[in-house]
């Protein structure tokens, strides 16, 4: 069994197709099949069903694609390790990152990552945070940022705390509120809202702290990104409650300081188990201290 064949198997896999496996890989399709069918046959077992319309996992593939995959990201992690032992990072350096993060700014980051150590190939995840946790802990991202409740923490991983902010609300220039300098929850609980969706981190901030009042509110439209869910409040769809620190970079929308406003924290997070090479020189841009 070689590595070659397993970066076969999982192109194949998350492209359903040997011919866009190939191109992929830049080899030639009918090399590519000759060393998925010699591996199949070394397994003992079909990896792929493949008909003239489709190409999907049988379940001996299902069950050999997450080992293949780890044993991809082992091979790649060696590699990397003993560059870095002679001075050389290189490898991957998957990033993850909420939507609305402030704390750090993720481009100036990775532009200033990236002159440093050009060898890091670099991916970036855009998630809720309590995905991203999940991504930390299996391994599939090294770091990412997130923003929590005050009342949470993250679990089973590593945390550095990087800023505490308050959220404002954010109403369309037109809306009633625009002209206030300060309102309170008890005044919005009124209005239509647009927020995240239920159960999110970024939710769950505003709803426990209309809750702690004792209030409750309309929210008539769920969006998952915030770019797109402040474009609705700019068009008076409802109004909005985000982090002060992200709502300095919108335009078109009007924000009004809240006096009883629920806080977050910002965090970035990696992996109990160990940095890699990248993760420790992204951490170390960013002056996280090592622990």
């Amino acid at each position: 069994m070689e590595l070659q064949q397993m970066r076969y198997v999982v192109a194949v896999a998350e492209t359903n197709s040997f011919t866009r496996a190939a191109e992929r890989c830049m080899v030639v399709q009918s090399a590519l099949s000759h060393q998925i069918a010699r591996l199949e046959r070394e397994l003992g077992a079909r990896l792929f069903e493949r008909t003239s319309r489709r190409v999907r996992l049988t379940p001996a593939g299902a069950a050999f694609l997450p080992a293949a995959r780890q044993c991809l990201d082992a091979a790649e992690r060696a590699a990397a390790e003993v560059a870095a032992a002679v001075g050389e990072v290189r490898g991957r350096l998957n990033v993850g990152l909420i939507p609305t993060v402030a704390a750090v700014d993720i481009p100036s980051a990775l532009r200033d990552f990236r002159r440093a150590y050009p060898n890091v190939r670099i991916g970036l995840r855009v998630g809720a945070s309590e995905e991203l946790v999940e991504q930390v802990r299996e391994g599939a991202v090294e770091v990412a940022f997130l923003g929590l409740p005050t009342t949470s923490r993250p679990h089973g991983v590593a945390a550095h705390e990087l800023a505490h902010d308050r959220l404002v609300a954010v109403v369309a220039p037109g809306h009633p509120l625009a002209g206030e300098t300060a309102v309170d929850l008890h005044r919005l609980s009124f209005e239509v809202f647009v927020d995240l969706p239920a159960g999110t981190a970024g939710r769950v901030q505003s709803d426990l702290a209309f809750s702690a009042a004792g209030l409750s509110r309309d929210v008539a439209f769920e969006v998952t990104n915030a770019d797109f869910l402040a474009r609705l409040v700019g068009q008076g769809l409802g109004i909005a409650m985000l982090p002060a620190a992200y709502v300095r970079q919108l335009s078109g929308v009007t924000t009004i300081e809240v006096t009883d406003a629920p806080a977050r924290v910002e965090y970035v997070i990696w992996s109990r188990a160990g940095r890699t090479p990248a993760a420790t020189a992204f951490l170390a841009l960013l002056d996280v201290p090592a622990t």
